[in-house]
């Protein structure tokens, strides 16, 4: 009997990280889900008044610049407006979760929607580093560039293993060969019988 040897599984860090990545994009699905509700709470409300209570709770002059930009803006929102952004906010949050379900369980279909999914975002992102280099947006380009990076490794990594797996599966066996089956005794028997 051969000493205790621990199996060790080639794709366990994998399997690791693509859960991490699963992670953050059930964490997504469930920020933009809210984002979504709150914007079907504002339906059929008074957007600036809300915008207002808000600013005077976190002690903001609505002298400021960026208070009047905010209130403008809720002052622009309409029911309708309302409604789209939270259709697409829904829909946007099942393909987040879509994608964290099939990366949680290593789906090669998953991980080719991070991979563009991800790789969309990257001008958007360039876009906004133009605009001004923060230490959010940095960490954000970075983060992102990295799940695209580590995607295209990992789709690349196993398409390989299953070009060899196919490979080795298409050479003739040499039992085979030599005219023994799998049930034979080892014996090879003649070729008249």
């Amino acid at each position: 009997m051969p000493p205790d040897v621990k199996t060790t599984d080639p794709h366990r860090n994998q399997r690791r990280v693509l859960r991490a990545v699963a992670g953050l994009e059930f964490f997504k699905g469930v920020f933009v889900v809210l984002m979504g509700i709150c914007a079907l709470a504002l339906w059929h409300k008074d957007a600036w008044r809300i915008a207002e209570s808000l600013l005077a709770l976190l002690h903001i002059s609505t002298d400021r610049r960026s208070a009047q930009i905010f209130l403008d803006f809720a002052d622009s929102v309409t029911d309708a407006r309302l409604w789209a952004a939270a259709s697409i906010a829904f829909a946007y949050a099942a393909l987040r979760f879509t994608e964290a379900y099939g990366l949680w369980n290593a789906r090669t279909w998953a991980e080719w929607v991070a991979l563009v999914s991800g790789a969309l975002l990257l001008p958007l992102e360039v876009r906004q580093l133009f605009r001004g280099i923060t230490f959010f947006r940095c960490a954000l380009m970075i983060g992102n560039l990295a799940i695209v990076c580590y995607m295209l490794y990992v789709i690349l990594e196993n398409r390989y293993e299953r070009q060899n797996a196919m490979a080795l599966r298409s050479r003739p066996n040499g039992a085979r060969e030599a005219g023994l089956g799998p049930n034979s005794s080892g014996k090879s028997r003649p070729s008249g019988s």
